[in-house]
């Protein structure tokens, strides 16, 4: 039998490894899903709040004129 040995104050033996590794990297993945649809979302609340800024700014619905004068 294999011989048990203390790994975060806990007893564990070598068998016990892989499942306690696959455990953390599945925990890890969620967390790392997790933040990266909270930045999904907070881009996606940027993006609309800076299109309801644009729409209350404009004054009137035609584009504005052009910099440069017309050729003749």
């Amino acid at each position: 039998m294999t011989e048990p040995f203390d790994l975060l104050g806990e007893t564990m033996y070598a068998h016990d490894l892989p499942q306690f590794r696959s455990a953390e990297l599945i925990r890890q993945a969620e967390q790392e899903r997790l933040a990266r649809e909270v930045a999904r979302r907070n881009r996606a609340a940027r993006r609309e709040a800076a299109l309801r800024t644009a729409e209350t700014e404009s004054h009137s619905p035609r584009p504005r004129r052009s910099r440069f004068p017309r050729t003749a």
